[in-house]
């Protein structure tokens, strides 16, 4: 429960009106539609169209492109968390005779396995699926690779065909029927097709020196289809976004997503503006990381992005090749949202109970000399911040059923924190993956790994 209204102000409904009318207008695309989405909750929706009191409704299927990728990796991560594959597995032992067996999973998802960007000709998203019948056809056989595997982010469409076929493999029957059991059903995402369903918007090329279009082709493309075929609608896309902020246990556990969202490669420049996951995008807009994905197909573009620290989501939906900038427009409606109605912090409250051995671990514990604090939250985790400046080594620690914690971030990060005791019961100190923490700088003398000068501390 918050205290944010389930609508948006009047204002804040303007702005958002306006950005995307001068990103129609000035982008020259016939429609796009455009939504927000604030804790799970589609809150606002607009639309503006060449045609006058024609616009489309949130109802209407926008071919999506590579947003498709993101739903192919949570069919892959279900599979993981299934226990039906590992990501470190290189691909050959779950989908043999490929050119890319010897990728590991993970780095398919990551876009780091030195696979080419695209096919071989001819253009695939402009042509029928049948000119490349096989999983042979979509790579160069005899030179798959333009990157050494695992080094670097480097884009590639066969990569997640090829993890479109390993879904099939394994679950034994189209990836298209499996998203739709295993994905679109669960999350009430009924508009979101393979191919268009009316109604649906068609695809048009916009000419770069004149106002006039020509129609773009709607092609199925085959094997390639998990690349970016999928169509959907602003309604249900607020659903899928919703769905990556949060979770369903239905189809795939918070922790998870959280794991999807993270860089798997470092970022090649210090001012990055992107980094790219396992099947989900990050990106840098007006000091946010946003994460979600972008897509373009001849005649689309769309964009979805999430800001956890927000809790809003937005996405944009065109159909025009290029000009929109969709992509931009969804970041600019999470900046327009978040500045005229940021979100409210939750009210403090106390925990529910006081567990009296926990409290008294709290507070000042020390690395040798650099002090730290120890903070009880809910639900019995630990929080070890740095009192030293720039910000030291500071952790949250989730239970565990053995007395333990184990790190949930930054450098403790699956490490484990225990509490070790002296023989009469009392608390001696914590050990953090070997580290001691003690109650006083280096002391007790005993615990401190290498001693203690006998002598103490001195004056200069």
């Amino acid at each position: 429960m918050t205290d944010q209204p389930d609508e948006l102000f009047p204002a804040t409904r303007r702005a958002l009106l306006h950005r995307i009318a001068v990103a129609q207008a000035e982008g020259r695309t016939p429609s796009l539609v455009a939504a927000v989405v604030r804790d799970g909750r589609l809150v606002w929706s607009g639309a503006r169209s060449m045609i006058d009191g024609h616009a489309p409704t949130p109802g209407v299927q926008y071919r999506i492109g590579s947003l498709t990728k993101a739903f192919v990796a949570v069919l892959v991560l279900r599979l993981r968390d299934e226990g039906l594959l590992d990501l470190a597995d290189p691909l050959e032992r779950h989908l043999p005779g490929t050119p890319a067996g010897g990728a590991t999973i993970a780095q398919l998802l990551a876009h780091s396995a030195g696979l080419a960007a695209e096919t071989p000709g001819p253009w695939w998203e402009r042509t029928d699926g049948s000119l490349r019948p096989a999983l042979d056809d979509i790579l160069e056989a005899d030179a798959p690779l333009k990157h050494p595997a695992g080094r670097r982010h480097h884009y590639s469409n066969p990569g997640y065909a090829l993890l479109g076929a390993l879904v099939e493999r394994l679950r034994g029957r189209p990836w298209g029927e499996v998203l739709r059991y295993e994905v679109l059903e669960p999350l009430g995402m009924d508009r979101t097709t393979l191919l268009p369903e009316h109604p649906h918007a068609g695809g048009f090329a916009v000419h770069p020196w004149a106002d006039v279009m020509l129609p773009e082709p709607l092609t199925d493309t085959g094997l390639m289809a998990p690349a970016g075929q999928l169509w959907s609608t602003a309604t249900d896309l607020a659903r899928w976004a919703a769905f990556l902020a949060g979770g369903d246990e239905k189809v795939l556990a918070a922790a998870t997503l959280a794991e999807m969202r993270r860089p798997a490669v470092g970022p090649e420049s210090a001012d990055w503006s992107g980094a790219y996951g396992l099947g989900l995008q990050l990106f840098r807009h007006e000091g946010r990381v946003l994460y979600g994905h972008t897509g373009s197909m001849p005649g689309f573009t769309a964009g979805l992005w999430i800001s956890e620290a927000d809790g809003l989501a937005a996405l944009a939906l065109s159909n025009a090749t290029g000009g929109a900038n969709t992509p931009l427009v969804a970041a600019e409606l999470i900046a327009l949202t978040a500045k005229h109605e940021p979100r409210l912090p939750e009210p403090w409250r106390p925990l529910p109970s006081v567990d009296e051995e926990l409290l008294a671990l709290t507070g000042p514990w020390y690395w040798g000399a650099t002090a730290h604090a120890l903070r009880l939250k809910a639900d019995r985790v630990l929080e070890l911040a740095s009192l030293a400046g720039g910000g030291g080594r500071s952790s949250s620690f989730r239970p565990e059923p053995d007395g333990s914690w184990t790190g949930l971030d930054n450098y403790y990060a699956g490490e484990t924190l225990r509490v070790v005791r002296a023989a009469d019961g009392s608390v001696s100190h914590l050990d953090l993956g070997s580290f001691v923490l003690t109650r006083e700088p280096y002391g007790p003398a005993p615990v401190v790994p290498g001693g203690v000068d006998p002598q103490g501390w001195r004056a200069g």
